[in-house]
């Protein structure tokens, strides 16, 4: 059983990179990816931990793009951490994420919820800053009683507090990611606009914008969307990969290889994409 999505402290997760890694273990899984959001300045200390952990241990990250007026989130699977080109471009993005924090602390002081940077950065462990150190903020302060009521009444997607950034185009983001050696795969497509949307055409379109695999086993995926996607990738001749989307005490419930309690990404999902890695990437 592998797991091809998750998250540290070096973006929006609570686990160290090191801890990951001994976690991973435990669960007995073969793969671990760790993806965090536009940076992969955990994934030094993930990878010095090989020689202590039978599982693989391999290299991600998760950008964000923009596709059809909403966020769309593209995996960067087996990237080359030494790409010095790709880790310029990720300093770029993070720039564009700072920006944007500074545009939410605006617009919510001038909703009447005026929180500090200071703050907001207490609820982090590391310099990036997300929604979900926000959102905790938020609930310091008292302005909503948990942090998930910060996502729905506040700063979630098309809510009053949401500011969005510069984003990527997803055929930017697919080749920032192939010319890092790595596998640009759409993620949780079935957490797009809410769950709502059916990809039989769109997911088409991504595939030419240059997306070569979809994430069909999800940690929060319902059975019946599992097998949407796992057929979708057939049909299109994409790679199905699957994690869990593991982010430690920020997503409760939710556990590393095991998602809500029924995922099991198989192994040879992995073999399938290093095959697409050789045959796809520029490196």
């Amino acid at each position: 059983m592998i797991d091809l999505h998750c998250h540290t402290l070096h973006s929006d997760g609570t686990d160290t990179s090191e801890g990951l890694a001994l976690l991973a273990e435990e669960a007995h899984l073969t793969a671990l990816c760790l993806t965090d959001h536009d940076t992969l300045g955990g994934i030094p200390g993930f990878l010095a931990m090989q020689s202590q952990v039978k599982v693989r241990l391999l290299v991600g990250t998760e950008l964000s793009c923009m596709f059809l007026g909403q966020s769309l989130h593209v995996l960067g699977l087996l990237v080359n951490p030494d790409d010095a080109t790709f880790q310029a471009r990720l300093v770029e993005l993070r720039g564009r994420r700072e920006d944007r924090n500074d545009r939410m602390l605006i617009r919510l002081a001038e909703l009447g919820y005026p929180i500090t940077r200071e703050e907001v950065q207490a609820q982090a462990d590391s310099p990036l800053l997300s929604r979900v150190h926000f959102a905790k903020a938020l609930a310091r302060r008292g302005y909503v009683r948990r942090p998930p009521e910060a996502f729905e009444r506040l700063i979630g997607d098309d809510c009053p507090g949401f500011v969005p950034r510069q984003e990527l185009t997803p055929y930017e983001a697919a080749r920032w990611i192939r010319e890092a050696g790595g596998v640009p795969v759409v993620a949780h497509p079935g957490r797009f606009d809410g769950g709502r949307f059916r990809w039989d055409d769109a997911m088409g379109d991504l595939q030419r914008e240059g997306l070569e695999g979809l994430e069909a086993y999800y940690g929060e995926y319902r059975a019946s969307e599992q097998k949407y996607f796992l057929r979708l990738a057939d049909r299109l001749g994409m790679v199905a990969t699957g994690g869990s989307d593991y982010h430690g005490g920020n997503k409760p419930g939710l556990r590393l290889g095991r998602g809500r309690g029924g995922l099991q990404v198989p192994d040879d999902l992995l073999d399938k994409l290093e095959t697409r890695q050789r045959l796809g990437s520029y490196h």
